[in-house]
């Protein structure tokens, strides 16, 4: 197969050619079964070094324009695939190296949990006079479980709370119930469960040191 696309940050055994980008693209819609927004798609196959950033916004916007895919929320942007979409993902997804179609499913499922926990579980960093105050809402559906404002002296420091409350919610939720409860059991587990996370990050860090 010709490549005809600009390789710069694929890695090995990625696609380099449009019809692989477009085929990838409509296996993804096929295999998640749901809409997805373009960012979402895009960040999937890049982040994974599975296609390169701009030749895979090219190939979505080629999608819209056959009408392989279509608009199906104009306020969330997120589209689905269409007949001729299904029709691409069918026949061509054979075409597709196996470990490029389980990378991008694996990433596509990751990337949309974290986005419906950071929809469901919002944070709103607000700036003021003494530094930052970080509001991190649990919610339940209806209502809110949890609303608890977070100091923070920097922008640092804020972000930062976002971005560990983002990673596990339910725990902070039951780190307050046990200590609001003072329930023996719950304040075992939840401290269980936050060392557990704790070891998980310092493991996931040392990764990342052996990387480099």
């Amino acid at each position: 197969m010709a490549f005809d696309t600009f390789d710069e940050g694929i890695n090995y055994g990625g696609v380099r050619s449009k019809n692989e980008i477009r085929t990838l693209i409509c296996y993804l819609f096929a295999s998640i079964g749901k809409p997805m927004d373009k960012n979402t798609v895009v960040e999937v196959i890049q982040n994974k070094g599975l296609a390169n950033y701009f030749e895979t916004s090219s190939c979505f916007d080629d999608l819209i324009h056959h009408k392989n895919i279509e608009l199906v929320d104009f306020d969330s942007k997120t589209y689905y695939l269409t007949d001729n979409g299904k029709m691409v993902a069918t026949q061509l997804e054979s075409t597709l190296p196996l470990s490029v179609k389980e990378k991008a499913y694996t990433c596509a499922l990751q990337l949309l949990e974290q986005r419906r926990i950071e929809k469901e579980n919002a944070v709103t960093i607000t700036r003021t006079d003494k530094g930052y105050n970080v509001n991190c809402r649990i919610s339940g559906g209806d209502v809110d479980l949890v609303s608890i404002d977070i100091y923070a002296p920097d922008s640092k420091q804020a972000k930062l709370i976002k971005k560990n409350f983002h990673k596990n919610p339910g725990l902070l939720y039951k780190v307050i119930m046990a200590s609001i409860t003072q329930n023996e059991d719950m304040i075992d587990d939840s401290l269980s469960e936050l060392k557990k996370e704790i070891q998980r990050k310092k493991r996931a860090n040392s990764g990342q040191s052996a990387d480099k």
